[in-house]
Protein backbone atom coordinates (compact mmCIF):
# COMPACT_ATOMS: atom_id res chain seq x y z
CA UNK A 1 0.00 0.00 0.00
CA UNK A 2 1.41 3.20 -1.21
CA UNK A 3 2.06 5.75 1.67
CA UNK A 4 3.61 8.88 0.32
CA UNK A 5 3.10 10.79 -3.18
CA UNK A 6 5.71 12.39 -5.29
CA UNK A 7 5.11 16.01 -6.50
CA UNK A 8 6.64 18.22 -8.76
CA UNK A 9 6.63 22.09 -8.70
CA UNK A 10 6.52 24.64 -11.87
CA UNK A 11 7.38 28.03 -10.21
CA UNK A 12 7.45 28.66 -6.77
CA UNK A 13 11.55 29.22 -7.24
CA UNK A 14 13.83 32.91 -6.97
CA UNK A 15 13.04 32.26 -2.69
CA UNK A 16 9.20 33.46 -3.55
CA UNK A 17 6.78 33.17 -0.24
CA UNK A 18 4.41 31.34 -1.85
CA UNK A 19 6.33 28.79 -3.85
CA UNK A 20 7.86 28.05 0.38
CA UNK A 21 4.40 28.02 1.68
CA UNK A 22 3.19 25.20 -1.19
CA UNK A 23 6.58 22.97 -0.45
CA UNK A 24 6.36 23.09 3.38
CA UNK A 25 2.99 22.61 3.16
CA UNK A 26 3.10 19.36 1.33
CA UNK A 27 5.49 18.32 3.61
CA UNK A 28 4.51 19.03 7.28
CA UNK A 29 2.64 15.49 6.95
CA UNK A 30 5.28 13.32 5.25
CA UNK A 31 2.43 12.39 2.28
CA UNK A 32 4.46 13.81 -0.81
CA UNK A 33 8.15 13.95 -1.35
CA UNK A 34 8.71 16.98 -3.85
CA UNK A 35 10.77 14.91 -6.60
CA UNK A 36 10.82 16.93 -9.92
CA UNK A 37 10.19 20.55 -10.99
CA UNK A 38 10.65 23.58 -13.40
CA UNK A 39 11.04 26.37 -10.81
CA UNK A 40 11.94 29.34 -12.39
CA UNK A 41 13.01 30.61 -16.08
CA UNK A 42 16.29 31.51 -15.25
CA UNK A 43 18.43 28.07 -16.27
CA UNK A 44 21.20 28.19 -13.38
CA UNK A 45 19.02 28.97 -10.47
CA UNK A 46 16.92 26.50 -11.60
CA UNK A 47 19.24 23.92 -11.14
CA UNK A 48 20.14 25.70 -8.04
CA UNK A 49 17.04 25.55 -6.61
CA UNK A 50 16.08 22.04 -7.62
CA UNK A 51 19.30 20.61 -5.93
CA UNK A 52 19.14 22.54 -3.01
CA UNK A 53 15.63 20.87 -2.25
CA UNK A 54 17.18 17.70 -2.72
CA UNK A 55 15.14 17.15 -6.79
CA UNK A 56 17.42 14.64 -8.64
CA UNK A 57 19.30 16.56 -11.51
CA UNK A 58 17.23 14.76 -14.35
CA UNK A 59 14.24 15.82 -12.92
CA UNK A 60 15.14 19.15 -12.88
CA UNK A 61 13.17 20.46 -16.12
CA UNK A 62 13.67 23.67 -18.63
CA UNK A 63 10.57 23.67 -19.62
CA UNK A 64 6.72 22.49 -17.93
CA UNK A 65 6.24 20.72 -21.06
CA UNK A 66 9.37 18.61 -21.14
CA UNK A 67 8.57 17.70 -17.27
CA UNK A 68 4.94 16.97 -17.92
CA UNK A 69 5.74 14.83 -21.35
CA UNK A 70 8.67 12.84 -19.46
CA UNK A 71 7.22 12.28 -15.96
CA UNK A 72 3.89 10.44 -17.53
CA UNK A 73 6.18 7.94 -18.74
CA UNK A 74 8.51 7.23 -15.80
CA UNK A 75 7.26 4.38 -13.74
CA UNK A 76 7.93 6.69 -10.62
CA UNK A 77 6.46 9.98 -12.22
CA UNK A 78 4.54 12.03 -9.97
CA UNK A 79 1.21 11.93 -8.94
CA UNK A 80 0.46 15.67 -8.79
CA UNK A 81 2.28 19.12 -9.47
CA UNK A 82 2.12 22.63 -7.50
CA UNK A 83 1.68 25.60 -9.94
CA UNK A 84 3.01 28.24 -8.67
CA UNK A 85 3.26 30.85 -11.66
CA UNK A 86 1.88 34.43 -12.58
CA UNK A 87 -1.54 34.19 -13.66
CA UNK A 88 -2.02 34.66 -17.39
CA UNK A 89 0.12 30.56 -17.43
CA UNK A 90 -2.87 28.85 -14.77
CA UNK A 91 -4.47 27.59 -17.94
CA UNK A 92 -1.79 26.66 -19.70
CA UNK A 93 0.45 24.64 -17.48
CA UNK A 94 -2.80 22.77 -15.91
CA UNK A 95 -4.31 21.74 -19.08
CA UNK A 96 -1.00 20.13 -19.80
CA UNK A 97 -0.49 18.11 -16.81
CA UNK A 98 -3.96 17.48 -16.74
CA UNK A 99 -3.32 15.90 -20.28
CA UNK A 100 -1.12 14.01 -19.15
CA UNK A 101 -2.57 12.02 -16.71
CA UNK A 102 -1.40 13.81 -13.48
CA UNK A 103 -3.18 15.82 -10.80
CA UNK A 104 -2.88 19.37 -9.91
CA UNK A 105 -2.92 21.88 -7.13
CA UNK A 106 -2.88 25.55 -9.21
CA UNK A 107 -2.48 28.37 -7.42
CA UNK A 108 -5.58 31.29 -7.86
CA UNK A 109 -7.05 32.76 -9.60
CA UNK A 110 -7.80 29.36 -11.63
CA UNK A 111 -7.68 31.13 -14.91
CA UNK A 112 -8.39 34.43 -16.11
CA UNK A 113 -11.98 33.63 -17.22
CA UNK A 114 -15.04 31.26 -16.55
CA UNK A 115 -14.75 29.42 -20.19
CA UNK A 116 -11.01 28.20 -19.16
CA UNK A 117 -12.00 26.85 -16.00
CA UNK A 118 -14.73 25.08 -16.88
CA UNK A 119 -12.70 23.49 -19.66
CA UNK A 120 -10.10 22.23 -16.75
CA UNK A 121 -12.67 21.18 -14.41
CA UNK A 122 -14.44 19.25 -17.43
CA UNK A 123 -10.92 17.84 -18.34
CA UNK A 124 -9.89 16.65 -14.62
CA UNK A 125 -13.32 15.30 -14.50
CA UNK A 126 -12.68 13.32 -18.06
CA UNK A 127 -9.49 12.01 -16.97
CA UNK A 128 -10.36 10.82 -13.41
CA UNK A 129 -8.10 13.52 -11.82
CA UNK A 130 -7.94 15.37 -8.90
CA UNK A 131 -7.68 19.58 -8.65
CA UNK A 132 -7.08 21.87 -5.97
CA UNK A 133 -7.33 25.75 -5.27
CA UNK A 134 -5.43 26.36 -2.53
CA UNK A 135 -7.50 29.30 -0.85
CA UNK A 136 -5.90 28.52 2.08
CA UNK A 137 -7.42 30.20 5.58
CA UNK A 138 -10.70 28.21 5.64
CA UNK A 139 -7.90 25.35 6.62
CA UNK A 140 -7.19 26.47 10.37
CA UNK A 141 -8.55 24.35 12.64
CA UNK A 142 -10.89 26.91 14.16
CA UNK A 143 -12.32 27.25 11.03
CA UNK A 144 -13.86 23.89 10.51
CA UNK A 145 -15.29 24.75 14.26
CA UNK A 146 -16.74 27.77 12.97
CA UNK A 147 -18.44 25.31 9.43
CA UNK A 148 -19.54 22.95 11.99
CA UNK A 149 -21.57 25.85 14.60
CA UNK A 150 -23.06 27.37 11.46
CA UNK A 151 -23.83 23.62 10.05
CA UNK A 152 -25.49 23.10 13.17
CA UNK A 153 -27.91 25.33 13.37
CA UNK A 154 -25.98 27.13 16.43
CA UNK A 155 -26.10 30.86 14.88
CA UNK A 156 -29.93 30.28 13.59
CA UNK A 157 -30.73 31.27 10.24
CA UNK A 158 -27.48 33.34 8.61
CA UNK A 159 -29.15 36.98 8.26
CA UNK A 160 -25.83 38.86 7.75
CA UNK A 161 -21.82 38.37 6.51
CA UNK A 162 -19.34 40.97 6.51
CA UNK A 163 -15.76 39.95 5.42
CA UNK A 164 -12.62 41.89 4.97
CA UNK A 165 -8.93 41.70 4.44
CA UNK A 166 -6.67 45.14 3.82
CA UNK A 167 -3.09 44.48 3.43
CA UNK A 168 -0.21 47.10 2.43
CA UNK A 169 1.93 45.11 0.31
CA UNK A 170 0.84 46.63 -3.13
CA UNK A 171 1.58 50.27 -1.98
CA UNK A 172 4.48 49.77 -0.19
CA UNK A 173 6.00 48.14 -3.20
CA UNK A 174 5.06 50.92 -5.72
CA UNK A 175 6.71 53.40 -3.73
CA UNK A 176 9.80 51.30 -3.29
CA UNK A 177 12.17 52.50 -6.23
CA UNK A 178 12.81 48.52 -6.57
CA UNK A 179 12.09 45.97 -9.23
CA UNK A 180 9.13 43.54 -7.15
CA UNK A 181 6.28 41.70 -8.33
CA UNK A 182 3.95 44.71 -7.88
CA UNK A 183 5.06 45.18 -11.62
CA UNK A 184 3.31 42.22 -13.12
CA UNK A 185 0.92 41.75 -10.48
CA UNK A 186 -0.66 45.17 -11.69
CA UNK A 187 0.03 44.47 -15.33
CA UNK A 188 -3.48 43.26 -17.20
CA UNK A 189 -0.88 41.57 -19.66
CA UNK A 190 -0.16 38.98 -16.65
CA UNK A 191 -2.69 39.31 -14.20
CA UNK A 192 -5.95 39.33 -16.20
CA UNK A 193 -7.71 41.86 -15.57
CA UNK A 194 -8.19 42.38 -11.87
CA UNK A 195 -5.67 42.68 -9.66
CA UNK A 196 -7.14 42.77 -5.75
CA UNK A 197 -10.42 40.96 -6.36
CA UNK A 198 -8.62 37.82 -8.08
CA UNK A 199 -5.81 37.67 -5.40
CA UNK A 200 -7.10 38.99 -2.37
CA UNK A 201 -10.98 39.09 -2.82
CA UNK A 202 -11.52 35.90 -3.79
CA UNK A 203 -10.08 34.07 -0.54
CA UNK A 204 -13.03 36.09 1.25
CA UNK A 205 -15.56 34.76 -1.52
CA UNK A 206 -14.52 31.08 -0.45
CA UNK A 207 -14.17 31.19 3.22
CA UNK A 208 -17.72 32.65 3.13
CA UNK A 209 -19.17 29.83 0.79
CA UNK A 210 -17.12 26.97 2.61
CA UNK A 211 -18.12 28.68 6.05
CA UNK A 212 -22.06 29.12 5.04
CA UNK A 213 -22.77 27.04 2.62
CA UNK A 214 -25.11 29.62 0.86
CA UNK A 215 -24.56 30.60 -2.54
CA UNK A 216 -23.66 33.58 -3.92
CA UNK A 217 -26.22 35.05 -6.65
CA UNK A 218 -24.83 38.16 -7.22
CA UNK A 219 -22.94 41.47 -6.56
CA UNK A 220 -22.31 44.99 -6.68
CA UNK A 221 -18.96 46.31 -6.86
CA UNK A 222 -16.79 48.96 -6.97
CA UNK A 223 -12.99 49.70 -7.51
CA UNK A 224 -10.75 52.07 -6.26
CA UNK A 225 -7.27 52.61 -8.37
CA UNK A 226 -3.45 53.06 -6.63
CA UNK A 227 -1.68 55.33 -8.29
CA UNK A 228 -4.93 57.05 -10.53
CA UNK A 229 -5.18 56.09 -13.31
CA UNK A 230 -3.62 52.29 -12.84
CA UNK A 231 -5.18 49.80 -15.34
CA UNK A 232 -6.29 47.25 -12.50
CA UNK A 233 -8.08 47.74 -9.30
CA UNK A 234 -6.28 48.09 -5.65
CA UNK A 235 -9.37 47.97 -3.48
CA UNK A 236 -12.83 46.50 -4.13
CA UNK A 237 -16.27 46.96 -1.91
CA UNK A 238 -18.17 44.38 -3.25
CA UNK A 239 -22.10 43.88 -1.92
CA UNK A 240 -23.34 40.28 -1.76
CA UNK A 241 -26.74 38.63 -2.49
CA UNK A 242 -27.01 35.31 -1.71
CA UNK A 243 -29.77 32.82 -3.46
CA UNK A 244 -31.87 32.81 -0.14
CA UNK A 245 -31.48 36.59 0.01
CA UNK A 246 -29.31 36.71 2.72
CA UNK A 247 -26.67 40.08 1.98
CA UNK A 248 -23.11 40.82 3.04
CA UNK A 249 -20.47 43.47 2.67
CA UNK A 250 -16.96 42.62 1.31
CA UNK A 251 -14.00 44.81 1.55
CA UNK A 252 -10.46 44.31 0.39
CA UNK A 253 -7.42 46.04 -0.15
CA UNK A 254 -3.96 45.89 -0.88
CA UNK A 255 -3.06 49.57 -0.37
CA UNK A 256 -4.30 49.69 3.12
CA UNK A 257 -1.10 51.29 4.77
CA UNK A 258 -0.80 49.67 8.56
CA UNK A 259 -2.64 45.95 7.37
CA UNK A 260 -0.26 43.01 7.19
CA UNK A 261 -2.47 40.44 6.33
CA UNK A 262 -5.43 41.48 8.25
CA UNK A 263 -8.66 39.04 7.40
CA UNK A 264 -11.59 39.89 9.35
CA UNK A 265 -14.90 37.42 9.13
CA UNK A 266 -18.43 38.22 10.86
CA UNK A 267 -21.17 35.85 10.45
CA UNK A 268 -24.54 37.39 11.82
CA UNK A 269 -27.65 34.51 12.32
CA UNK A 270 -30.54 35.23 14.53
CA UNK A 271 -29.38 33.43 17.36
CA UNK A 272 -26.05 34.31 17.52
CA UNK A 273 -23.03 35.53 15.55
CA UNK A 274 -19.62 33.91 15.13
CA UNK A 275 -16.11 36.02 14.45
CA UNK A 276 -12.86 35.30 13.52
CA UNK A 277 -9.60 37.33 12.87
CA UNK A 278 -6.61 36.31 11.17
CA UNK A 279 -4.73 38.59 13.50
CA UNK A 280 -5.77 35.78 15.93
CA UNK A 281 -6.19 32.90 14.22
CA UNK A 282 -6.36 29.85 16.88
CA UNK A 283 -9.81 31.35 18.48
CA UNK A 284 -13.15 32.03 17.41
CA UNK A 285 -15.89 34.39 18.90
CA UNK A 286 -19.44 32.95 19.71
CA UNK A 287 -22.27 35.35 20.54
CA UNK A 288 -25.21 33.84 21.64
CA UNK A 289 -28.48 36.15 21.49
CA UNK A 290 -29.42 36.99 25.36
CA UNK A 291 -26.13 34.67 26.53
CA UNK A 292 -22.73 35.20 27.44
CA UNK A 293 -19.53 35.89 24.37
CA UNK A 294 -17.57 33.29 24.09
CA UNK A 295 -13.80 32.12 23.19
CA UNK A 296 -13.40 29.17 21.84
CA UNK A 297 -9.87 27.78 20.98
CA UNK A 298 -7.96 25.37 18.36
CA UNK A 299 -7.42 21.92 19.81
CA UNK A 300 -9.61 21.89 23.05
CA UNK A 301 -11.84 18.87 23.89
CA UNK A 302 -14.57 20.75 23.12
CA UNK A 303 -14.64 21.15 19.60
CA UNK A 304 -15.92 19.36 17.09
CA UNK A 305 -13.84 16.50 15.72
CA UNK A 306 -13.01 17.62 12.06
CA UNK A 307 -11.52 20.85 14.29
CA UNK A 308 -9.50 18.85 16.75
CA UNK A 309 -7.90 16.66 14.23
CA UNK A 310 -6.86 19.15 11.99
CA UNK A 311 -4.81 20.98 15.20
CA UNK A 312 -0.83 19.16 15.09
CA UNK A 313 0.03 20.75 18.65
CA UNK A 314 -2.08 21.48 22.06
CA UNK A 315 -4.15 24.06 23.27
CA UNK A 316 -2.25 27.30 23.63
CA UNK A 317 0.86 26.79 20.86
CA UNK A 318 -0.07 28.66 17.99
CA UNK A 319 -0.64 27.15 14.46
CA UNK A 320 -0.27 29.67 11.53
CA UNK A 321 -0.10 29.72 7.87
CA UNK A 322 1.87 27.09 7.30
CA UNK A 323 -0.53 24.77 8.82
CA UNK A 324 -3.24 26.00 7.58
CA UNK A 325 -1.55 24.84 3.69
CA UNK A 326 -0.86 21.94 5.61
CA UNK A 327 -4.24 21.08 6.29
CA UNK A 328 -5.26 21.79 2.48
CA UNK A 329 -2.49 19.37 1.40
CA UNK A 330 -3.27 17.13 3.98
CA UNK A 331 -7.00 16.66 2.22
CA UNK A 332 -5.83 16.70 -1.35
CA UNK A 333 -2.50 14.49 -0.81
CA UNK A 334 -4.82 11.76 1.46
CA UNK A 335 -7.49 12.04 -1.56
CA UNK A 336 -4.89 10.71 -3.75
CA UNK A 337 -3.33 7.96 -1.88
CA UNK A 338 -6.81 6.42 -1.32
CA UNK A 339 -7.53 6.84 -4.35
CA UNK A 340 -4.36 5.20 -5.39
CA UNK A 341 -5.12 2.27 -2.71
CA UNK A 342 -7.92 1.63 -3.96
CA UNK A 343 -9.70 2.86 -0.91
CA UNK A 344 -13.34 3.78 -1.78
CA UNK A 345 -14.64 6.78 0.35
CA UNK A 346 -16.98 9.34 0.15
CA UNK A 347 -15.37 12.75 -1.56
CA UNK A 348 -17.16 14.62 1.17
CA UNK A 349 -14.64 13.32 3.77
CA UNK A 350 -11.61 15.62 1.71
CA UNK A 351 -12.02 19.02 2.81
CA UNK A 352 -10.17 20.97 -0.17
CA UNK A 353 -11.26 23.20 -2.82
CA UNK A 354 -11.93 21.52 -5.95
CA UNK A 355 -11.99 22.46 -9.62
CA UNK A 356 -16.00 23.67 -9.34
CA UNK A 357 -14.65 26.25 -6.61
CA UNK A 358 -11.70 27.64 -8.99
CA UNK A 359 -14.63 27.77 -11.43
CA UNK A 360 -16.71 29.76 -8.65
CA UNK A 361 -14.05 31.89 -7.45
CA UNK A 362 -13.49 33.24 -11.22
CA UNK A 363 -16.79 33.66 -11.75
CA UNK A 364 -17.20 35.81 -8.30
CA UNK A 365 -13.96 37.89 -10.10
CA UNK A 366 -15.49 38.60 -13.44
CA UNK A 367 -18.72 39.20 -11.62
CA UNK A 368 -17.23 42.18 -9.78
CA UNK A 369 -15.61 43.58 -12.72
CA UNK A 370 -18.34 43.42 -15.06
CA UNK A 371 -20.66 45.28 -12.07
CA UNK A 372 -18.00 47.91 -11.71
CA UNK A 373 -17.86 48.36 -15.23
CA UNK A 374 -21.24 48.47 -16.16
CA UNK A 375 -21.30 51.18 -13.26
CA UNK A 376 -21.64 49.47 -10.11
CA UNK A 377 -24.78 47.54 -11.34
CA UNK A 378 -25.80 44.31 -9.89
CA UNK A 379 -24.45 41.33 -11.70
CA UNK A 380 -25.60 37.90 -11.45
CA UNK A 381 -23.17 35.41 -11.40
CA UNK A 382 -24.91 32.35 -13.20
CA UNK A 383 -24.64 35.13 -16.44
CA UNK A 384 -21.00 35.96 -16.51
CA UNK A 385 -19.19 33.47 -19.28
Amino acid sequence: MEKKLRFGMVGGGNGGNIGNSHRRGAGIDGLAVLSAGCFTRDPERNRADGEFWGVPPDRIYSSYEEMAEAEAKRPDGIDFVSIVTPNKTHYGVTKCFLEHGISVVCEKPFTLCVREAEELRDLAEKNGLAVCVPYTYAHYPIMRECKRLIEAGEIGRITDIVAEYPQDWMILGLNSGEKNFTSWIGDPAVSGNSNVTAGMGVHLYYLIRSMTGLRLDRVLADFSYYPEGAPLETTARVLLRCADGTGGLLWTSNTAIGHDCTIELKIMGDKGTVEWSHDDPTHLRLSKLGGTVQILAAGRDYLGADSRAASRLPAGHPEGFYEAFANLYRAFCQHLLDRKNGVCESDDRYFYPRAQDGVDGVRFVQACVESCRGGNVWVRLDEVQ
